[in-house]
């Protein structure tokens, strides 16, 4: 067992860190509330099927190691943007964090967070919510292409209900991400109004 790292205050052991390290992320901002907080958990986890059914075709035959790289990569990247999520709801969303040099303790900036918060909702709404569902009735791609008899909706069985249950929850990503910009943006136009000034 590693040895307990000491702390100024009191004796932590890596796990307790982590810990720490977990509440950290997930302390909610002042004002916000519960429903709002479980809305954020939910596009990590809206995204996390998704993340795991590609890893494996990272290890089938005839991938080449650019593409062995990239799959991973691809769910990685896809678990920390949904976690982003989190930050709309969170502490950190509000205050830079004290491991970022010169910006720890700092508001963050409203338009840092809701614009890219709400492009991303946006984005996300047209490609998973919007063109998934049209290309689904349609029986076709995104470039528009008639869908192949090898395409995992197509085989049908578990193959094809394996494919929609780890895929359908990405409609949700958007939306959710939206909602989240909308009460982030009310909640920073109410804290940061400056208060009014008493008269002398």
């Amino acid at each position: 067992m590693p040895p307990p790292i000491r702390t100024d205050e009191h004796v932590t052991t890596p796990t307790g860190r982590l810990r720490a390290v977990w509440a950290a992320a997930h302390e909610p901002a002042p004002g916000v509330s519960r429903c709002l907080r479980l809305t954020a958990y939910a596009v990590p986890l809206a995204v996390l099927p998704s993340s795991l059914r590609r890893l494996p075709a990272a290890f089938g035959d005839g991938i080449s190691l650019g593409e062995r790289m990239y799959i991973p990569s691809l769910s990685v990247a896809s678990e920390l943007l949904a976690f982003s999520a989190i930050g709309l709801v969170a502490r950190w969303g509000e205050v830079f964090p004290h491991w970022i040099p010169r910006l720890r303790g700092r508001r963050v900036p409203t338009e840092a967070a809701v614009v890219p918060a709400a492009l991303g909702a946006t984005v996300l709404t047209l490609v998973f919510t919007v063109l998934a569902i049209v290309n689904e009735i349609q029986g076709t791609t995104i470039r528009g292409d008639d869908l192949s008899d090898d395409f995992p909706g197509e085989a049908g069985g578990w193959e094809a209900a394996w494919f929609y249950i780890c895929y359908t929850p990405l409609i949700l990503w958007g939306p959710l991400l939206a909602v989240l910009t909308v009460a982030y943006y009310k909640r920073r136009r109410r804290t940061d109004r400056p208060l009014p000034q008493r008269e002398p």
